[in-house]
């Protein structure tokens, strides 16, 4: 990610850092009022499992909206116009749906602690390590994505040096998390996600205003990109040039399924805040609630890339000083009075925050309960693995902190993070949905699919993308392709190996594979509450059908 332009220095004043202060402090008591509960690692990693499902699904829409959904997603809607649905569409909603009613069942019955232990549960130790040690470093490079993110807009905006907004930054979500554990960042992400929409909403009102409404920005936009520029699938045949680079074949494939739902249905970052809900019941409802407002920010994100793209038309070119991802603080220094400028910046952070929060926390849970308890240091007292879930936390942060400048090289910090989804979910992903269908998939085909899956992915990218072998027209095109490519690799490996080695006793799967599991008696004591809207099926049925509608008007 390129440091945003000078110019884009915010006019703000003593009452808009009133409003910062307020919320940091906020923040930090959320954090020592959740230490009350805290008295387990249980407590710590997964919040006792006793949280309602308002809250974690709250939480697990609000753990996505880092650096990812305001700055990159702003920036693609700046560079790709009305493509940047897909990414919620189709690229969220059904894997969200998919997580709720047919994975969870899997997850919460198993009372695994991570996803990696249930790959533990289904293989052998081999995957279940492989799994642990992949996802530990992902959730590393993604909260030094919004770590940096978050560094280069302060210093933009407000002139902060940037050793001073990481060192500010990632304080605060230290302390919040070693202090209250799990709960802590729940309770947090909450309250941020009502934070970031108050940011996000007078941007998108504001500046649409600002271009004379949504026909005019249309009429500019198709005037200097083209008609498919304010299309969905407009110029996607295969064959055909679009400005995302990529035909509805990659589209569906790659965002649509792979990458899809490889994040949402095994990024633990996600998960965890599920696993935290009181019941199986909550548990279900979790990405169900989620899913719902997922269906509408995406207009708060794409809006203002759209008008940042009418109001500066050589955005993102060697013709202007201004990349995609000025997007959003041009519009923040352009079109907000103080205080509302306020709010704005610490929606902004509040963003960034959240999403570094979700992945140092499902982090601190992977490496002491999958890494350090299982295979270093074993059978201690209980104590012991909560103090050192609080040790690893703050070693995770100062690691984030390490591997924040990585992201520099990227112009586009979407490109970079959807690269990275590509490496380490979808490799994941084919590994759980072969051993949740296939019931004779084998012990060894797990590790053996991980590492061919991860390593087709990597090769697609860097040597027959990168290397010019093959003409890719973007890099959001390439990741489609690479994770295409992880899938199919990871799955054709998996059946090979499955052939020749032995698979796992029929006993051990019970509740591991599809149609072995059996309700549990918590599961019987749900089936008295009968109240329409908590229904897992009506939620997620009616989540695929709204998101489908929001399809037809920007479709072709």
């Amino acid at each position: 990610m390129q440091t945003l332009a000078e110019g884009l220095r915010l006019p703000t004043n003593g009452l808009d850092y009133a409003i910062l202060a307020i919320y940091f402090v906020v923040v930090l008591g959320i954090g020592f009022m959740a230490r009350a509960s805290v008295k387990t690692s249980l407590d710590f990693f997964l919040s006792g499992r006793s949280l309602p499902a308002w809250v974690t699904g709250l939480a697990f829409v609000a753990a996505n909206l880092g650096a990812t959904e305001i700055l990159g997603m702003a920036a693609t809607g700046a560079q790709y116009g009305v493509a940047v649905v897909h990414w919620y569409w189709i690229g969220a909603i059904p894997a969200m749906v998919f997580l709720g009613l047919v994975m969870m069942p899997f997850y919460y019955r198993s009372k695994v602690r991570s996803v990696p232990e249930f790959l533990l549960q289904r293989f052998d130790r081999s995957a279940h390590l492989l799994s642990s040690v992949l996802f530990a470093f992902a959730a590393i490079l993604i909260a030094g994505v919004n770590l940096y993110a978050l560094s280069i807009v302060v210093e933009a905006l407000l002139g902060w040096p940037q050793w001073v907004a990481i060192v500010v930054a990632g304080l605060f979500v230290l302390v919040y998390i070693t202090i209250g554990g799990l709960s802590s960042a729940i309770y947090n992400e909450v309250l941020q996600f009502f934070v970031i929409l108050a940011a996000l909403i007078p941007l998108t009102v504001l500046g649409l205003k600002r271009v004379g409404g949504w026909d005019a920005m249309s009429d500019s936009l198709t005037k200097q990109h083209g008609g498919d520029f304010m299309t969905a699938w407009g110029g996607t045949g295969i064959g055909d040039a679009n400005p995302l680079g990529a035909n509805w074949l990659t589209i569906i494939l790659g965002l649509g399924f792979v990458l899809s739902f490889g994040y949402w249905t095994t990024n633990f970052a996600e998960v965890q805040r599920a696993l935290s809900a009181k019941n199986l019941s909550a548990a279900k409802r979790t990405p169900l609630i989620a899913a719902f407002p997922k269906i509408f920010i995406v207009f708060a994100v794409m809006i203002p890339g759209l008008v940042a793209a009418v109001i500066v038309p050589k955005i993102g070119t060697s013709d202007s000083d201004l990349t995609y991802n000025d997007a959003i603080p041009l519009l923040m220094q352009e079109l907000l009075p103080n205080g509302v400028l306020g709010i704005a910046v610490t929606g902004l952070l509040a963003a960034f925050m959240a999403g570094m929060a979700a992945n140092v926390s499902s982090f601190n849970t992977v490496f002491t309960t999958d890494i350090w308890q299982r295979y270093v240091v074993k059978d201690k007292p209980d104590t012991y693995y909560l103090r050192f879930g609080r040790l690893i936390t703050a070693i995770g942060v100062l690691a984030s902190i390490g591997t924040a400048f990585i992201a520099a090289s990227f112009s586009n910090i979407m490109s970079y993070l959807q690269t990275l989804f590509s490496f380490f979910n979808v490799p994941m992903f084919v590994v759980f949905i072969i051993g949740m269908f296939w019931k004779r998939a084998s012990m060894k085909s797990g590790v053996w699919g991980l590492v061919a899956g991860t390593a087709a992915a990597m090769v697609n990218y860097f040597w027959i993308y990168k290397g010019g072998i093959i003409d890719i027209p973007s890099d959001q095109g390439a990741n489609f392709v690479s994770a295409i490519v992880g899938f199919v690799a990871g799955a054709v490996v998996m059946v090979v190996v499955t052939l020749f080695t032995a698979p796992k006793p029929e006993a051990e799967l019970a509740g591991l594979v599809y149609g072995t599991e059996s309700p549990s008696p918590d599961e019987e004591l749900e089936e008295a509450d009968k109240a329409w809207y908590r229904k897992p099926a009506l939620l997620g049925w009616g989540a695929i059908v709204l998101a489908a509608a929001c399809y037809i008007p920007y479709s072709f």
